[in-house]
């Protein structure tokens, strides 16, 4: 890879800070530099600093890329998605428009249904050309780490598949993806009357095999009234632990009581959604040091207008998470810089909270934050320059049609 010198940087964004997630007014903290160098050896960030400090440290073989007094951040780490799934559900987003409700859509079969339908049909080749051209529009945003869940199979042979898919598009590059199981999605329709059994498939078999595989590093579990119990999704989530799978949870998306308390017992890595919070299980989450994923683009997809508390959350010390649920139902939307502006404008957060959440606090959310997420000696030299000057204008500038220039492990990528 050599050695890579970035030069004229006007505002440059580091993260450097603690080695943990970040909290409180600690998410305010940038490591700004300005008039800035980053120096790159062997895929990594070898130095930051002021250019008139570094510029003398400048190899004279090093490949020399001008920023043009452009911001550079940290890539964007999207802790939440739903990657890999065929076809679409723009009908129901037609009929969501016309007034029905995602219950409504889900208890007529519609929903995830739907698309476990067209999945399961799908071969491993339609379902990784269809997931890359997904991964491709994330990276063009700029993010450069994702994790991924199954959950559309819903059935051995499908989870399997698309837990497969996730591994080759790992190997393939350049995004680096954390692939999730998550086959306690809902209840597949051929086992709506034998939940128990669907339950206990996925705890005693499914969990085994995957994690022999190692094709998961987590394990989620939908608790909600549509979907699992707070006793399946304990019954699952236990099974995973025991299997050595990280633990996350969807929880608290339309209903309190559906999960929150669950994932601080079991001192989950995530509680993710949480638009129904109460102040009780935020109290309990920060005492079990479980970091919040929000996910305000499922708020905004469906039509809804309950945020997740993210002031609440920052002012009581969690270190908050945002990630954009890219999925074909309720957040079809993949980009990262839109959740920094909807974070901004409908959670209230500040524009380098909504940045921090969105690299470095994402980053450790993932079992990653010492190796991305921040522009810190040693970590990958995973990093954007922006069409911008400010990192404020990373959220002010809605749905910009900015391209950032992206690169990954110190090599520049153009999907």
């Amino acid at each position: 890879m050599g050695k890579l010198a970035v030069v004229n940087i006007g505002q440059l964004v580091t993260m450097a800070g603690p080695t943990r997630p970040r909290i409180g007014p600690e998410m305010r903290e940038l490591g700004q530099i300005h008039d800035a160098a980053v120096l790159v050896e062997d895929g990594r960030i070898h130095a930051t600093g002021a250019y008139a400090a570094l510029r003398k440290r400048i190899d004279p073989e090093a490949t020399v890329i001008d920023a043009g007094g452009r911001l550079v951040t940290p890539g964007f780490v999207d802790a939440h998605t739903h990657l890999v799934f065929a076809g679409n559900r723009a009908t129901e987003f037609e009929k969501r428009i016309s007034g029905a409700t995602y219950q409504e859509i889900a208890a007529a079969g519609g929903g995830i249904q739907s698309t476990v339908a067209l999945t399961r049909q799908a071969t491993e080749d339609e379902l990784f050309a269809q997931a890359r051209r997904h991964r491709d529009w994330m990276l063009r945003g700029g993010t450069t780490t994702l994790e991924a869940k199954s959950g559309y199979g819903l059935d051995r042979v499908t989870e399997l598949r698309m837990l497969r898919v996730m591994a080759r598009l790992n190997e393939e590059g350049p995004v680096r993806i954390v692939p999730t199981l998550l086959a306690a999605h809902t209840v597949p329709q051929e086992m709506a009357d034998k939940r128990e059994e669907y339950v206990r498939w996925i705890a005693e078999e499914l969990i085994p095999e995957v994690a022999a595989l190692d094709l998961a590093r987590y394990c989620d579990a939908f608790c909600d009234d549509h979907a699992f119990t707070v006793t399946e999704t304990r019954q699952v989530l236990e099974a995973a632990r025991r299997h050595g799978l990280g633990l996350r949870i969807h929880a608290e998306q339309f209903r309190p009581g559906t999960g929150a308390a669950l994932g601080a017992e079991l001192s989950a890595a995530t509680v993710d959604h949480l638009e129904t919070v109460t102040d009780q299980m935020l109290g309990l989450l920060k005492a079990a040091g479980v970091q919040p994923v929000l996910l305000p683009a499922s708020v905004f997809c469906l039509g809804r207008d309950q945020y997740p508390p993210a002031r609440k959350m920052i002012e009581i010390g969690l270190p908050v998470v945002i990630a954009t649920d890219f999925n074909p139902g309720s957040s079809p939307a993949p980009s990262m810089p839109f959740m920094l502006a909807l974070a901004s404008i409908a959670m209230k957060m500040l524009p380098a909270e909504a940045l921090v959440a969105a690299t470095i606090n994402a980053a450790w959310s993932l079992g990653l934050g010492d190796k991305v997420g921040s522009l810190e000696p040693g970590k990958a030299a995973d990093f954007l320059i922006h069409e911008c000057d400010d990192y404020r204008e990373l959220a002010y500038y809605v749905a910009a049609p900015a391209r950032p220039r992206v690169f990954i492990a110190g090599s520049e990528v153009t999907p």
